[in-house]
């Protein structure tokens, strides 16, 4: 289990995240961003299983500006909240608090040889794609990040290799604008891109109807993978 540590105090309130720790208690760094539900019960899971893996994770609470620490499940009516604190989000003030809590990681003495990555779901896959440009970080990963056709361009713009799982019947990020953007994930270069056929978006949540436990243990293996040989 992890805990709330602080990032930054701004005022009275506070960017803070919740930290998991590997058994070691040292490792490389990893960044997990959230859905739009907070850092709810499925995040500090991811983070814990991370841990597990080796890693020390940090799950930003990126919503902090507009509510501490908002922590929503999987219905109607806190989706309904969610989207409202998704709606609200200043992209530019959020990019600078990933900022600092890629800063928090690579400076922390628990993080050896300095190697953190990040990745993110859905709201967090895109926030995850827009950090391409810190050189801070050594690897990134989105699963189906909404949004993230418009931004394409990052891509020629890379400071390190980046994985993406898209779901071929994601509403959010259709199959056609996948197809849009590979020309320029091939031209990357250090870009990769796996499509889950016959999966939806969330297919890795399983509080989620859309969950499919076979891609998201696949997505998974091939996430470490990716990690273990950048990081």
């Amino acid at each position: 289990m992890g805990q709330w540590v602080t990032i930054k105090q701004e005022g009275t309130r506070l960017f803070s995240g919740y930290l998991a720790l590997p058994p070691r208690e040292e490792g490389p760094g990893l960044m997990i961003l959230q859905e739009i539900w907070g850092v709810n019960a499925h995040i500090r899971a991811l983070a814990d299983q991370y841990a597990a893996e080796g890693f020390v994770v940090l799950a930003p609470d990126v919503f902090w500006r507009q509510e501490t620490k908002l922590d929503l499940d999987y219905s109607e009516p806190h989706t309904r909240i969610a989207y409202e604190h998704y709606q609200a989000l200043d992209y530019p003030l959020t990019g600078s608090d990933l900022s600092l809590a890629v800063d928090f990681l690579v400076d922390s003495p628990l993080v050896n040889g300095k190697k953190v990555g990040v990745v993110g779901f859905c709201m967090g896959g895109r926030l995850a794609f827009s950090l391409t440009g810190n050189a801070r970080l050594a690897a990134g990963v989105s699963y189906y990040g909404s949004g993230i056709a418009a931004y394409a361009e990052q891509l020629k713009k890379l400071e390190f290799p980046f994985l993406f799982h898209f779901a071929e019947l994601d509403h959010l990020m259709p199959i056609e604008e996948v197809g849009r953007i590979m020309p320029m994930v091939h031209a990357a270069g250090v870009a990769q891109v796996y499509v889950y056929n016959g999966a939806q978006h969330g297919f890795n949540c399983p509080f989620r109807a859309s969950y499919s436990r076979r891609d998201a243990l696949l997505a998974k293996a091939r996430t470490l993978e990716f990690l273990a040989a950048h990081m």
